[in-house]
């Protein structure tokens, strides 16, 4: 037999909670806070999000208001009061998968399609639940008198909405753990919000704060992700020489790391500048770029330097590492030039060392790669002397 749980659904402060969700979701949609500088992928997560937390709160006002109203139109708000919380658990249910997938994007990590899959078919089971649901109310119900009652199976949605936020918690630290210098996601600014507003929500029945949680939220991150923006560089979307200032600064304060370090530059760079155009530069350091991104992500910080100059600072590494992924670069960059269409071929010059911060000092590091990187470059002109 069902349980059902009747709320007593506090009218004013609902609406009003959600009208202030929807003014901060606007600002930030008017004011593109939503839009990263070199992270468009992720940019448009955020917007779809945004826009979908939009709609969330604006349905949750008309659940809301036409909650427990018969009369004339008592079939009408019967009709979308079954529609309307359809769409709020939906919500709920998409926005977890989102929000996981943009934290692994975001820490520029890999991410298998079948660990997604496992979520995927949570989502699957929700989807099912709530067209089922239609037909026998198991999820939450509408009685004839419009009034909306939590069903036998509600909790599952909290659980699985808890374990999708919990996941990504675990995958961010578990990946700052390995790799510290990781990219910077906002995970306490997101998801403090949304746990207060998802405890608070369930066990005072007939409130809703959810909807504005997610935009206190989102506010949140958009704030975090634009103060990151500082340190991007905005043509190649990797990271600029003010994190890297930054990193040395607190690997110097530590004194007892080890990191690997790595200048690369562009072999031929003019060359592509002179006889295929500027633009057609900056695509091959965006190319270069995203070449080292798909080596280093992972394990490392990558830094445009200057111009056609890179760093890359690799925690946690050992001397052995050094030869090893100066062949993955030299192999990825290979990969790209076989599939680029490009008239002209990439190539670089690399240079690599470890460093022990607790013996030297971090203004050393630069001029110390620097000149190793130049060693590379000459022995490559001593090959390719029409290229210099």
């Amino acid at each position: 037999m069902s349980t059902l749980l009747t709320p007593v659904i506090n009218l004013h402060a609902v609406l009003i909670a959600d009208f202030l969700g929807i003014a901060i979701l606007l600002v930030i949609l008017v004011t593109r806070g939503w839009n990263l500088p070199g992270r468009k992928e992720e940019s448009r997560m955020m917007l779809f999000m945004l826009l979908m937390s939009v709609a969330n709160c604006f349905v949750d006002q008309l659940v809301t208001y036409c909650d427990g109203r018969v009369g004339e139109y008592g079939m009408f708000y019967h009709v979308f009061l079954w529609v309307g919380n359809t769409f709020l658990f939906l919500y709920n249910v998409f926005v977890g998968i989102f929000l996981v997938q943009m934290v692994v994007k975001h820490l520029d990590r890999k991410f298998s399609a079948k660990r997604f899959m496992v979520f995927w078919v949570a989502c699957a089971v929700e989807v099912i639940l709530l067209i089922v649901n239609f037909f026998t109310p198991i999820v939450f119900m509408i009685d004839q008198n419009n009034e909306y009652h939590r069903g036998e199976v509600f909790y599952f949605f909290i659980v699985v909405g808890l374990m999708l936020n919990l996941f990504s918690l675990v995958y961010y630290f578990g990946s700052k753990i390995t790799n510290p210098a990781l990219r910077y996601f906002p995970v306490f600014e997101f998801f403090l919000p949304l746990l207060l507003g998802m405890i608070v929500q369930t066990f005072i029945y007939g409130i809703s704060l959810l909807p504005s949680c997610f935009a206190v939220s989102f506010a949140g991150i958009v704030i975090s992700l634009q103060n990151e923006c500082i340190y991007i560089d905005k043509l190649t979307g990797v990271y600029n020489r003010f994190e890297m200032d930054r990193e040395l600064k607190r690997l110097q304060k530590r004194h007892k790391d080890k990191i690997v370090a790595y200048m690369l530059d562009l072999n031929g760079f003019k060359k592509i500048n002179d006889n295929y155009s500027h633009e057609e530069g900056d695509q091959a350091l965006i190319a270069f770029a995203g070449v080292l991104n798909s080596v280093f992500g992972s394990v490392g910080t990558v830094i445009r330097f200057a111009g056609d100059e890179f760093v890359v600072l690799m925690h946690k590494a050992k001397e052995s590492d050094i030869e090893l992924y100066k062949q993955k670069t030299m192999e990825a960059v290979e990969k790209h030039n076989e599939s680029s269409g490009k008239p002209y071929k990439l190539s670089a010059a690399v240079g690599g060392k470890v460093f022990d911060f607790s013996k030297e000092e971090s203004q050393d590091l630069v001029v110390v790669i620097d000149k190793l990187m130049y060693k590379d470059k000459d022995d490559y002109y001593k090959d390719h002397v029409k290229e210099r």
